[in-house]
Formats: C-alpha cells, sequence, structure tokens
C-alpha cells in the first residue's frame, strides 16, 4: 500500500456526502505522543476500543502490548516484510471501509498502527475513520495535517483532505489543498469537481467553469456528477 492508491473514500461516499454514527464530543483534549515526533490530539468516541482511531488511546497492559508485539511478528513473518504487512493490512482496511464495514476498517487501520505507526497511511486511513464514522471534523484534519507530514503519502492525500475542508465550509483552507490534489491526481474527476467548488465559494466563478470542464472531460463519479451540474447552474458556466 506504501506509495499506491487501492481506495478513495472520497469518490466512493460522493463530494459532500458523510454519514455519522455514534459521535460524541471528545472527552479530553489532552495530546499525546503516539509516535516519535507525532503528537496527537487524545479524542474518544461511543464505540469499543478497537474501533476507535489508535484504539481509543487506551492504557494497555504487559500483557496487551506483548499480544501487540506477537501478532505484529506473525503478520510479518506471513507477509515477509513489514512493508507487506502493512500493505496487506491497508489493503483490508480500505476494502472494509469502501464497503461501508466501519468498525472493520477502523480495526484495520488500527492494527497497521501497529505495524507502521510512523506511515503517512495510517494517518490517512484513521481519518476517514474519524470524519465518515464519528463525523469529527476537526480530529479528521488533525490526522490529515499528520498524514501529509509522515513518509510515503498516498497520491489521494490531498484530494480527501481537501474535501474534508469543503464538508467543514472552509473554502479558502480547501482551495489550495485542492490545486495540490489535481497535480498530484489529473485524471480524479472527483478532485476537479470539489476544487470547482472550491473556487466558486472563493468567488472566482471563471476558475470555477474551467475546473467543472475538467471534471467533465474526467469521468467523475456519479454523485460527483449530479453535483457537477448544479454547479455549472451556480456559476452560469458556458
Amino acid at each position: 500500500m506504501i506509495g499506491c492508491r487501492l481506495f478513495s473514500f472520497t469518490s466512493t461516499m460522493g463530494v459532500f456526502a458523510f454519514l455519522a454514527i455514534g459521535f460524541v464530543h471528545p472527552a479530553s483534549a489532552d495530546t499525546v505522543e503516539i509516535a516519535p515526533g507525532v503528537q496527537v490530539t487524545k479524542r474518544t468516541y461511543a464505540a469499543p476500543s478497537k474501533e476507535q482511531p489508535f484504539f481509543g488511546f487506551a492504557g494497555k497492559t504487559d500483557v496487551q502490548r506483548e499480544e501487540d508485539d506477537k501478532f505484529v511478528k506473525a503478520l510479518v513473518q506471513v507477509a515477509g516484510t513489514r512493508e507487506k504487512a502493512l500493505d496487506e493490512v491497508v489493503k483490508r482496511g480500505w476494502r472494509a471501509l469502501g464497503s461501508g464495514k466501519y468498525p472493520e476498517a477502523a480495526l484495520r487501520f488500527n492494527q497497521a498502527f501497529l505495524v507502521a505507526p510512523e506511515q503517512s497511511v495510517v494517518y490517512h486511513g484513521l481519518a476517514a475513520i474519524a470524519q465518515i464514522r464519528f463525523n469529527d471534523l476537526d480530529f479528521a484534519e488533525e490526522l490529515f495535517r499528520i498524514a501529509a507530514k509522515q513518509p510515503n503519502p498516498l497520491k489521494m492525500l490531498n484530494a480527501d483532505y481537501g474535501r474534508v475542508l469543503l464538508v467543514a465550509k472552509r473554502p479558502k483552507d480547501a482551495q489550495p489543498v485542492l490545486e495540490q490534489a489535481v497535480k498530484d491526481t489529473p485524471d480524479f474527476g472527483d478532485a476537479w469537481v470539489n476544487l470547482a467548488h472550491a473556487r466558486l465559494q472563493n468567488g472566482d466563478r471563471d476558475a470555477a467553469c474551467a475546473a467543472a470542464d475538467v471534471a467533465m472531460k474526467q469521468r467523475p463519479s456519479s454523485s460527483a456528477s449530479v453535483d457537477l451540474n448544479r454547479l455549472r447552474n451556480d456559476a452560469e458556466c458556458k
């Protein structure tokens, strides 16, 4: 999974649509170090710990930590290398997310965290869980910011990050992220649709129409195509 994309929750979930299940306000705002040099705000939700990002930050006993180590060693032994082990776990996470199996997806990305806590894809996947499962856009954005700084970010990172900023009604912040997204993935129609929205919301109709024209050629997802027609009407595109 390192350096490649198997699934984009942007394209599967639609341009602006998202699902919230079981969200509660974070129990605390403590910051904890979860990997060398990586500080994360501690957030917990109304779900089993294994279904929450970073296992809900639950404290672990020595026995539980030993079990985690055994799990990682066994996974690496079967896969052959740590990178291949990460790849396999992350594949399962994206597939579960794409199928709407959010508890399983969270578990897989948590397992990926055990395997390689420094890798960008861990934070990317858990950002998707924070947004889609728990409707916590603030935490999702935080994790996307971290993902952008960690090794081997996926090409779809900025497309998914920019979408979250649009959902959060922050088009000014979203636009530069989405401008980079269409450079990273120029053939991904949904990213162009989102960029068109950001440009329109920021008052640039001509640029919005230009992005919409590209989006039409790139065959965006069905939900994005419907949204694109509305955007073209709002922007009065020719």
